[in-house]
């Protein structure tokens, strides 16, 4: 059987609600006004670094203050879980992958400590036999090297990965995987212009075309 890996927010989860709440909450502390849902989601994939810069900026907040910006929406990190669901077909998808003998794991850029408190929220933990999260090595994705280490934690046979983004997309041409693209995530292009072995907008087709694409697989 094969060893799936999944990307995260925007891919198994919407966590942008919750996100939006802590970095509201860090922004009011500033006196600066607060960022949209769709900046929120605009904002995520490159972890939480990236994140408070690209938030920052749109605010106009200096970057002397981004340190005491990033500790403070870390601090609140841990416990955003309240507004995050899965998207629809995510917990019966992952069932029947599993069902079928296929080895899963996460691979994300989200800080290691909010995203194993979210899974277990959530009672996503259950089905993944690896996790890593954003600050689990010295590099995060679209570097191959987390990819690449969730896929030895699993074993052995073909492997696949799943996520949302162009962020995604890098890390499996750099990895050489194939690459199953979740189109309703937060992708910032078009489908057409991010590298996918095959595309999806519903976790009820993940597990025939996980079967497809495995044909012909070693």
């Amino acid at each position: 059987m094969a060893r799936i890996v999944f990307d995260l927010d925007g891919t198994l989860i919407d966590s942008a609600p919750d996100i939006r709440v802590v970095a509201n909450a860090v922004l009011a502390a500033e006196g600066a006004a607060p960022i949209s849902l769709d900046e929120t989601r605009a904002f995520v994939g490159n972890g939480s670094a990236v994140f408070v810069t690209r938030m920052s900026r749109a605010r106009d907040l200096p970057e002397a203050v981004h340190a005491r910006l990033l500790d403070a929406f870390l601090s609140r990190y841990d416990s955003a879980v309240d507004l995050t669901r899965p998207y629809p077909g995510v917990v019966a998808a992952l069932e029947h992958l599993a069902r079928r003998g296929h080895i899963l794991g996460v691979c994300t850029n989200k800080p290691i400590a909010p995203c194993r408190a979210v899974l277990t929220h959530l009672g996503l933990d259950r089905f993944f036999a690896a996790v890593l999260g954003g600050d689990s090595l010295p590099v995060r994705k679209p570097d191959p090297t987390p990819l690449d280490a969730v896929f030895d934690a699993l074993g052995t046979g073909p492997m696949l990965y799943v996520g949302d983004s162009e962020v995604d997309a890098e890390t499996a041409v750099r990895a050489d995987v194939p690459f199953l693209l979740f189109t309703e995530g937060y992708r910032k292009s078009p489908p057409d212009r991010i590298p996918h072995a095959a595309a999806f907008d519903r976790f009820d087709d993940l597990p025939a075309l996980v079967e497809r694409q495995l044909i012909g697989q070693p």
